[in-house]
């Protein structure tokens, strides 16, 4: 009884979370008007891999509340692409976009072993855009628009996810995925805490030079 009631905790703070997880960096980037810091390709390859894992656990029927939030992330992630496209001047390029996805996402389930291949390289894609993030973060030794608050978050979910997975499914290749990701977000968010600390010290410096 204690199980199921913890799982159900899991399973409903997940999904709230996933409802508000991008709002943070949506509302930051609409603020300033400008995408600086947050990687293109990373919110490409993130959203490439919401859409694999959604589809894998559809096509095995999962339980949904394993993955209810994930169309969540993925309508998320859509409008955070177009936010970044409209600043960045490049917004045509949204149905060339659009054109890929919906294509690549329509080849996944046209025989089994499309999926599962996608589903083994899922985690490697996610895990390259979080280190699309840290590079571009890297390269401009500055957060940016990048919000702590989005990647908090993230890192919440993908523990709680961690601990549905293990109780329900026990599925090795989303655990594996779901604990490097956890491991990956908790440094995205540390870089950006870094970062932004950095940038009020030295703010605070000139202040009262």
């Amino acid at each position: 009884m204690q199980s199921d009631t913890l799982l159900h905790v899991a399973n409903f703070s997940t999904l709230f979370v996933c409802m508000v997880l991008k709002f943070p960096q949506i509302f930051a980037l609409v603020r300033a008007k400008s995408p600086s810091g947050i990687s293109l390709n990373s919110v490409l390859l993130e959203l490439i891999g919401f859409i694999i894992f959604v589809t894998y656990q559809m096509y095995y029927d999962y339980p949904p509340p394993t993955y209810l939030e994930y169309p969540i992330l993925i309508a998320q992630d859509v409008i955070l692409l177009l936010l970044i496209l409209h600043y960045n001047g490049s917004l045509r390029l949204s149905l060339l976009y659009a054109l890929l996805l919906v294509g690549g996402w329509r080849l996944l389930t046209v025989e089994r072993w499309i999926i599962d291949l996608a589903m083994s390289l899922c985690t490697f894609i996610s895990a390259a855009s979080k280190l699309a993030q840290l590079q571009c973060m890297w390269s401009s030794k500055d957060a940016g628009q990048v919000s702590a608050l989005t990647w908090a978050m993230g890192t919440y979910t993908c523990i709680a996810r961690i601990y549905t997975t293990t109780v329900t499914t026990g599925d090795m290749q989303v655990l594996v995925r779901f604990v490097a990701m956890t491991l990956l977000n908790l440094w995205v968010l540390l870089t950006v805490v870094y970062y932004q600390q950095r940038r009020s010290s030295s703010s605070s410096s000139k202040k009262y030079d």
